[in-house]
């Protein structure tokens, strides 16, 4: 079999993942790519992706970097069918027509633009017709419950704890007479987090594709973070100015909001001070939010049962229209304005920044991740000037980077998960990262664990071997860590599963779903040990 990296190659945005097996064509996520005009441009080539030839499309979760080509894909000839949880494919209604929408505005004003210089005109990347197309091929999954979407692939969905609905995958594909497990992580969430509930924990596997995000790197704690914003809150309406806090639409809003629920409960939000929800998309994303309760980890479900909606603060104002929008520019006195994009590089937080970055009472508050090209890295690395609209403004206002509130998980919660499954044998790849971070993250996995790890470039191709091959067949050279220990790995596996029954026979409560997770984890062990065995032997 073989994997193709068409995103999330030593990026963060783009992520898709083509898997080739003797009777399929399938890919793991659909992202757009985001960040300067290069990488950009990658959403015109359709080329590589072959979308007619595309069998089905794995969906993570639904976040534009993982989903906003599917439109793309429909339009170039994909007919198959797209998996999701029930949330996601909620969330991917609005959270698409959205993407056209941008995407039609963005090429209408390029047209503006060119049409006086008399360039050629430009079609957006796809439009909101295209977008609705989407639905028809979109089939919901439960979490746990293994599919066949083709012959001799077996798919389950399982909790990633990154936003409501989110997945990371385990894929099994049978060939020459082998399982081959599959890992991908999708975004994968941080332990604790607000709404959400933990990461849970996949099977032992042959080949894992993990997040890196934040590689080099880990979050400060929530109560930290919420003091911080606290202190943006206080700062600004003490200058009688504004908070800007740019924003992603899904999950990062909500937990915004969430937050600023429990600030108001401890009396650190001015009560005279109004929350502007300026994203018509975010509106719409926290009610399908309420529409999956279910979905939400137990403090919050809690909150829900007590009559409380964690979701509300005292003086939220949403505003739908763009002329609403306006009039907060109008708007004379301290506020707080929830804006898209979270990187500044489209969406109403370009006019809100244009509006008030060189105001040096005001505040702008970074609760995300900052992609490299973008108009928020520029911020949040320094810069003096950012260009908006085609003028220079100057950045005067104070900069907050709260890096407890992102839905990623950080360094150290990468490696913890990770602890629990890999072995020695485990083939190890990074993507959704940044190389520097990704480079970081390598050695300490390598140091940890004694594994091979690879970062795949943009547009490789990968030869994955079945089983548990102790070689991964790369397509360019391999690395002298392709090749295991076996002793080590024999040993390793021992130590892993009285891990496991030490945690079974803990006084700790387990449910019987933990109970029987350890279980099928130490029968997994069990199998890889007989097979080390076997092969020292020979």
């Amino acid at each position: 079999m073989k994997i193709q990296f068409m995103g999330a190659a030593q990026t963060v945005t783009g992520s898709c993942f083509i898997i080739e097996t003797q009777k399929a064509r399938f890919a793991v996520d659909c992202g757009m790519h985001q960040g300067n005009s290069v990488i950009e441009k990658r959403n015109m080539e359709m080329g590589p992706y072959d979308p007619a030839h595309i069998d089905f499309f794995l969906i993570t979760h639904a976040h534009i970097d993982h989903t906003g080509l599917l439109p793309k894909m429909v339009t170039e000839g994909f007919h198959g069918k797209i998996f999701c949880t029930e949330p996601t494919a909620d969330f991917l209604d609005i959270m698409l027509l959205d993407s056209a929408h941008i995407q039609e505005i963005e090429a209408e004003a390029q047209n503006r633009r060119g049409g006086r210089k008399g360039k050629k005109k430009v079609d957006p990347l796809y439009t909101k017709e295209d977008a609705v197309k989407v639905k028809q091929f979109v089939v919901p999954v439960a979490y746990h419950a293994t599919f066949e979407p083709a012959s001799n692939v077996r798919v389950t969905y399982k909790d990633a704890g990154h936003i409501l609905g989110s997945a990371f995958l385990e894929v099994e594909i049978f060939e020459e007479g082998k399982w081959t497990r599959l890992v991908f992580s999708g975004d994968l969430g941080r332990p604790g987090a607000s709404l959400v509930n933990d990461p849970e924990l996949p099977k032992s596997t042959d080949y894992l594709f993990v997040e890196s995000t934040y590689g080099d790197r880990n979050h400060k704690d929530e109560s930290t973070s919420r003091q911080e914003l606290a202190e943006a809150i206080a700062y600004s309406y003490a200058n009688r100015q504004k908070v800007l806090i740019p924003a992603f639409a899904l999950e990062r809003t909500q937990e915004i909001l969430y937050f600023l629920h429990k600030l108001d409960a401890e009396g650190k939000l001015p009560k005279d001070m109004p929350v502007f929800l300026d994203s018509p998309l975010a509106i719409r994303a926290t009610e399908v939010f309420k529409k999956h309760p279910k979905y939400f980890d137990k403090e919050f479900q809690d909150l829900l049962a007590k009559g409380r909606d964690p979701l509300s603060v005292p003086n939220l104002r949403p505003t739908l229209t763009s002329e609403e929008s306006m009039a907060i520019n109008e708007y004379e006195g301290p506020a707080i304005v929830i804006a898209g994009s979270g990187m500044c590089n489209a969406g109403r937080i370009k006019h809100h920044l244009r509006h008030n970055a060189w105001k040096p009472g005001a505040s702008i508050v970074f609760v995300g991740y900052q992609g490299v090209g973008t108009p928020g890295r520029s911020i949040v690395d320094g810069a003096t000037y950012i260009r908006i609209f085609g003028e220079d403004v100057m950045v005067k206002a104070k900069v907050f980077t709260i890096g407890g509130f992102s839905a990623h998980a950080g360094q150290s919660q990468i490696v913890n998960w990770v602890a629990d499954f890999v072995t020695a044998a485990t083939k190890v790849f990074l993507i959704h990262g940044e190389l520097e971070a990704q480079k970081i993250l390598s050695g300490l996995l390598k140091e940890h664990f004694n594994v091979s790890v690879y970062i795949p470039e943009y547009l490789e191709e990968v030869t994955l071997e079945p089983g548990e091959a102790p070689v991964v067949a790369l397509s360019r050279e391999t690395s002298p860590t392709d090749f295991v220990d076996w002793e080590f790995l024999l040993q390793d596996t021992e130590n892993k599963m009285q891990i496991l029954r030490e945690r079974l026979l803990s006084n700790k409560k387990r449910s019987l779903g933990e109970q029987a997770d350890i279980r099928d984890r130490l029968v997994d062990l069990n199998s890889d040990l007989l097979t080390f065995i076997s092969t020292l032997r020979s």
